[in-house]
C-alpha cells in the first residue's frame, strides 16, 4: 500500500495517508522561519506500520527543505530528534 506524508497548512498539521486513509498527524505552529511541533498520533488501526516514525521524517524533511529550524514539544518527536543525530542540524541555532 502507498503511504504519502503530505503538509495541510489549512490544519497547520502534517498528516500521513496510507491506502488513501488518513492514519495519523503531527500538528504545528509555524513562526517565521521556525516550526513547533506540538503534538503527533497514528490512529490506532494504523499503529505498529512505523507510520509515525515516517510521518515526523517527512516533516522533518519538508522543515529542511524550507530552511525551518525545529522546536519540539511533542515527546515523540522530541524522542525521534535525540535518536536520529541526521536531523540534529534543525534544531541547532543559525549562526
Amino acid at each position: 500500500m502507498d503511504v504519502e506524508v503530505r503538509d495541510n497548512p489549512e490544519e497547520s498539521r502534517y498528516e500521513i495517508w496510507r491506502g488513501g486513509e488518513l492514519a495519523g498527524h503531527t500538528d504545528y505552529k509555524q513562526r517565521v522561519n521556525r516550526i513547533h511541533f506540538v503534538h503527533a498520533e497514528v490512529d490506532p488501526r494504523f499503529r505498529g506500520e512505523g507510520l509515525a516514525e515516517r510521518l515526523v521524517r517527512g516533516a522533518l524533511d519538508d522543515a529542511r527543505r524550507r530552511h525551518l529550524r525545529v522546536v519540539s514539544h511533542c515527546p515523540y518527536v522530541s524522542k525521534f530528534l535525540d535518536d536520529h543525530p541526521e536531523y540534529q542540524d534543525l534544531t541547532q541555532p543559525q549562526a
